[in-house]
């Protein structure tokens, strides 16, 4: 029987333990399991790099969560990899489906960690890139280079500027050319976008984000329904062995739980949050995809469930003001990073996204990224109003 979102976060993967009862999947902090026999694996566990009772619960329930879209026959060959962080997710994909000499398109406001790893590691390697917007089909087309392209990577919405790419449509154009697509989902989340529906070959995680939920642990996922994709995944995850250990899957299990209502939440505070900085006058620009005068609210609208809870604005008054004005939040928090329950606050151009200064995908010096928690909102907006003076 087909089962809702919130039901499957809730329930995938977390049969109870037959012996104890326990309805909680069990920390298996183990690192090498005994055989039955030469070859005769107990449960299918050899060593923890090759496999984890916890970690499979986890990896069991990201597939379920990021299938719940799909026809219920396709949702049986949906397959999950989980990882000792996001990067970790991104280059054991970039080695398992590129190769020296291959080419991939990436966006031209892609998240800087990103953009590091395929400028700065992957090109010492002979694997070539090249920035296109995401809201741009024209522009994507045009980069891809036939026969070379393996892969097209799209974000959206992207990290910062909340750009957004239509899936479907990009799939379909990356298809046609030989290209797989990947669609890093963390901002999203699986609760409000399900990429596989829509075309995509991979969705990709930051776990740390909106799966865990809570800023107590580093973790990344890939999710594909293609057998051979899979196949090559999983070689590479357990070849390359940037695996998260069992405490950290737990985490990300006890936060997928309560994935809906808390994206419900965040969504609710970062609209009434765009509302009062689109009337501000120190407020030059507001980036959320939920506005009706953005150019990709007619696509988010159509493949998103709502519009996220991550917001970026620009001050009129320019870098400094920005800067002063970050300082003088108090319930948001100046850090790095997002999706969790608190609200956090930070300046793109310094922080995140510091390793893009100087390229095509510098993001402007006067903005702010917000990632929007859980709070209630008139002690956000009291906050923002403070500090912005």
């Amino acid at each position: 029987m087909s089962q809702n979102f919130e039901t499957v976060a809730i329930h995938a993967g977390q049969t109870a333990d037959p012996h104890t009862g326990a309805v909680v999947p069990a920390i298996v902090n183990a690192s090498t399991f005994k055989q039955d026999g030469v070859g005769n694996l107990r449960g299918g566990f050899e060593y923890a790099r090759s496999g984890n009772p916890t970690r499979s619960a986890l990896e069991t329930l990201l597939a379920a969560i990021e299938a719940v879209d799909l026809p219920q026959n396709e949702q049986r060959s949906v397959q999950a990899f989980a990882f000792a962080s996001g990067l970790a997710a991104e280059d054991t994909l970039l080695h398992a489906v590129l190769s020296p000499g291959d080419h991939l398109v990436i966006p031209d406001d892609a998240y800087g960690g990103t953009y590091r790893l395929v400028s700065k590691v992957l090109a010492k390697w002979g694997i070539e890139h090249t920035p296109a917007p995401v809201n741009d089909l024209a522009a994507i087309e045009a980069a891809i280079q036939p026969g070379k392209t393996k892969l097209v990577w799209i974000e959206t919405p992207t990290n910062p500027l909340l750009n957004i790419g239509d899936i479907a449509a990009i799939s379909e154009l990356a298809h046609r050319h030989g290209a797989l697509v990947a669609v890093d989902n963390t901002f999203a989340s699986s609760f409000l976008q399900q990429p596989l529906a829509l075309g995509a070959d991979v969705v990709v995680h930051s776990t740390t984000k909106y799966l865990g939920g809570h800023s107590d642990v580093i973790g990344g996922a890939l999710i594909v329904k293609d057998a051979k994709l899979a196949e090559s995944i999983k070689f590479h995850q357990n070849a390359m062995g940037a695996i998260p250990g069992p405490n950290d899957c737990w985490l990300v299990i006890r936060g997928i739980k309560t994935l809906s209502v808390r994206m419900e939440r965040h969504v609710s505070n970062a609209k009434q949050i765009v509302d009062f900085l689109v009337n501000h006058k120190k407020v030059a620009e507001v980036f959320y995809p939920g506005l009706p005068s953005h150019p990709g609210h007619e696509v988010a609208a159509k493949q998103m469930k709502d519009f996220g809870g991550m917001v970026s604005f620009r001050h009129k008054e320019g870098e400094l003001a920005a800067l002063k004005m970050i300082e003088r939040t108090k319930v948001f928090t100046l850090a790095e990073s997002l999706g969790g329950v608190e609200s956090l606050i930070e300046h793109p151009a310094r922080m995140t996204h510091a390793s893009a200064a100087g390229s095509p995908l510098e993001v402007p010096k006067d903005l702010i990224r917000l990632s929007v928690g859980i709070e209630n909102i008139e002690d956000l907006l009291g906050d923002l109003s403070n500090a912005l003076g």
